[in-house]
């Protein structure tokens, strides 16, 4: 197959991080039923030893990767493993790249990270500030390697033009699947699951780090894995990178609040002006994905509400 040939009634998609938040939010979504998926588990296909890669790509021939997969984690597990966050991030990228280029394949959608963007880049984040500034050194390790990756797909692409080998730099995430130990969560799971311990121990005060004034960006892995279904389907008029969000954003107070407002906890929240917050706005332009003619769908409360529902019934 050509990487500029249609892709068959049912392509094959090796879809990488198979365990994932992000994978199974893709996985479930309605689209992939006409997909012949494969999700292997990091147990069936260590994406960190290369050569089980590349064998794993030569026998399956998928007709396109959807790279999802690598060490993820908030800011007290990016502070904490600095090196596990590089060096396995850019092994990994690295492995699932050059691998599907020497097996032919001619697509493959890598999904990055906005924490490549500089710590004091001018928001709304435009794509081609990556590499114009100093990255926020709490999770440097990891934005280094999601550039790694991009960077590989981008110089691909230059020597071979016409490979569909293309980043999407999704927004901060959450929803169904993800993680709610306080040691690896990201905010809005971290922050269910604070809230929710605090309205069953009755608790009056719920700690928040920093002052909260902090602006993030916060989108349902589920909007993301819509955006990335119309990719497979459409991705040879998507631009070769490309912002995923909302295009707006909340404060940190207002996301503890929301949190509070679906579990109906009513307390009050101190902060913790000693903790470190990471950069003070991290907000993705998203005129090319609006020119792609592509936006979420779910709302903040929404979104909460679903993965609240996710921490009862699998967490809890």
């Amino acid at each position: 197959m050509s990487a500029t040939s249609a892709l068959p009634p049912r392509p094959r998609v090796w879809l990488t991080g198979g365990q994932g938040m992000v994978a199974r939010n893709i996985a479930e979504h309605a689209a992939a039923a006409g997909w012949e998926l494969m999700a292997p588990s990091r147990a069936e296909l260590d994406l960190e030893r290369a050569e089980a890669v590349q064998a794993f790509v030569r026998e399956t021939r998928p007709d396109v990767v959807i790279h999802a997969a690598g060490r993820v984690g908030g800011i007290q597990a990016n502070i904490a493993h600095p090196v596990d966050f590089l060096v396995r991030n850019v092994d990994i990228g690295r492995n699932v790249i050059m691998a599907a280029h020497t097996a032919g394949v001619p697509r493959l959608i890598n999904l990055a990270s906005s924490c490549m963007y500089p710590r004091q880049g001018q928001n709304p984040l435009r794509e081609e500030l990556v590499l114009a500034g100093e990255l926020e050194p709490t999770n440097e390790g990891y934005a280094i390697a999601k550039i790694y990756a991009t960077r590989l797909c981008q110089y691909l692409r230059r020597q071979e033009p016409a490979l569909q080998y293309k980043t999407l730099i999704p927004c901060n995430l959450y929803g169904r699947f993800d993680k709610f130990d306080p040691a690896h969560s990201h905010l809005i799971p971290a922050v269910i699951r604070k809230i929710h311990e605090a309205k069953q121990a009755g608790a009056a005060t719920v700690e928040i780090w920093g002052d909260g004034l902090a602006r993030r960006e916060f989108m349902d892995a589920a909007d993301l894995a819509d955006a990335v279904l119309r990719h497979v389907a459409q991705g040879e008029s998507a631009p070769e990178l490309m912002n995923i969000g909302l295009g707006f954003d909340y404060t940190i107070n207002e996301y503890y609040a929301a949190v509070a407002r679906v579990v109906g906890w009513q307390g009050e929240f101190v902060h913790d002006l000693s903790k470190p917050v990471g950069m003070r706005q991290k907000l993705v332009d998203v005129s090319r994905q609006t020119a792609w003619g592509w936006a979420p769908k779910i709302s903040l409360e929404q979104g909460i509400a679903r993965c609240y529902d996710y921490f009862l019934d699998k967490v809890a």
